[in-house]
């Protein structure tokens, strides 16, 4: 399935109706132009979906944001997952094995690696099933074939 698709299935309850994907980082993170002419980015970590630009000119300055590209290019982060997993092999991205929302923690021993298509559509599903939880509310994986 093209990356699209999966944005649109994964993610598509949070209201992005994605055209193009603009950007990604190495963990799986992209900026994505929905049909409207906004800008949404993706944190699979933080299983986030949300608008942060509504025209190009506001993507533009945000390029320009020194806080923006620290917290987007992630390079502490990519650092430390590169040191211990390696060079990133075609189409995948370091990941958190646990995401952040369900208490996994920023740590060498949670990070991982997945397929990029693959973090969308587990990213947003699970987004959607906490989507109402409070903070601290006990949750259970079940993996299911």
């Amino acid at each position: 399935m093209q990356l699209i698709d999966e944005i649109r299935t994964a993610w598509g309850w949070t209201g992005i109706q994605p055209l193009e994907v603009v950007g990604e980082n190495e963990f799986g993170n992209l900026i994505v132009k929905d049909v409207d002419g906004s800008y949404w980015r993706i944190c699979p970590e933080d299983s986030d979906c949300r608008v942060i630009a509504s025209t190009r000119q506001e993507l533009d300055a945000l390029s320009k944001d020194q806080a923006f590209l620290r917290d987007w290019h992630m390079s502490a982060l990519v650092d430390r997952a590169f040191a211990v997993l390696g060079v990133l092999a075609e189409g995948r991205k370091y990941c958190l094995k646990i995401p952040s929302v369900m208490g996994g923690e920023y740590s060498e021993e949670n990070f991982g690696t997945i397929g990029l298509n693959e973090l969308i559509r587990a990213s947003g599903h699970i987004a959607r099933q906490v989507k109402d939880l409070p903070d601290g509310a006990k949750v259970r994986l079940v993996i299911a074939p």
